[in-house]
């Protein structure tokens, strides 16, 4: 049985090529003002993560290997030419930075913006966390995802919803607009719904980092020249990692 190709976006037309992957909840549209500005030096090939593939099934996901193997075949597909430079975002982040501990062959460098990798201690905790049950006590998301509401009449209402939350206050207006305008879809009836489904954002947290011990057993063997860059403001990548 043949496997259809992993979708992706193309930003900018000429140039060396960059790959990216994206972040829980962020669709690459949501990155246009970002991946415009590298565009215009660079051929940018933006890989859409399995929560937003056709019938993926939050359930099928334990843990944050799968968007490794995913990351793999999208290079299998898309990267013919030799060593690349690859752009990972928070969860696209810690999948680049396996698919280079696993294949460093494929990288001449990769760039972490606020890649999920927490402390070997938390990794612990995280782990106590799901075993008896209290995960959504130290996620800041997992209370709220669910409850997310999915449709609007239009995305102005949206963008008043969402300048109201704690999560976006240091976000610039026209940034949380093409945030809104990235994560949405219009329906047949005119209305905007989530493409990013809560159920998917939600089963992504609960996999996240708790079989992350084997990237920091493999870490100072890492070959892959690495970049990483924290926000002043994450909660994503801890300033003393």
């Amino acid at each position: 049985m043949s496997v259809s190709p992993i979708p992706k976006f193309i930003f900018g037309n000429d140039g060396q090529p960059l790959y990216f992957f994206h972040a829980n909840g962020y669709p690459p549209p949501c990155y246009r003002p970002f991946l415009s500005q590298l565009a215009k030096t660079n051929y940018i090939v933006a890989m859409v993560q399995r929560p937003l593939w056709k019938d993926s099934r939050p359930e099928d996901l334990h843990d944050w290997n799968p968007f490794t193997d995913d990351l793999l075949r999208f290079l299998d597909e898309n990267a013919s030419s030799g060593p690349i430079t690859a752009v990972g975002h928070s969860l696209g982040g810690i999948a680049t930075l396996r698919a280079a501990l696993r294949e460093p062959e494929r990288f001449c460098s990769i760039i972490l913006l606020d890649p999920v990798l927490l402390p070997p201690y938390f990794i612990l905790i995280w782990r106590l966390a799901l075993r008896f049950n209290f995960a959504h006590r130290l996620h800041p998301h997992l209370s709220t995802t669910l409850q997310r509401r999915r449709e609007f009449n239009d995305l102005d209402r949206a963008f008043r919803s969402y300048r109201r939350r704690s999560t976006f206050r240091f976000m610039s207006d026209e940034s949380l607009r093409n945030y809104i305008e990235g994560m949405t879809y219009q329906t047949e009836g005119g209305s905007y719904k989530l493409w990013y489904s809560p159920e998917w954002e939600t089963r992504v947290y609960y996999a996240s980092i708790w079989s992350d011990m084997d990237i920091w057993r493999q870490l100072s063997r890492l070959e892959v020249p690495t970049l990483i860059i924290r926000g002043k403001e994450t909660d994503t990548f801890w300033e003393n990692t």
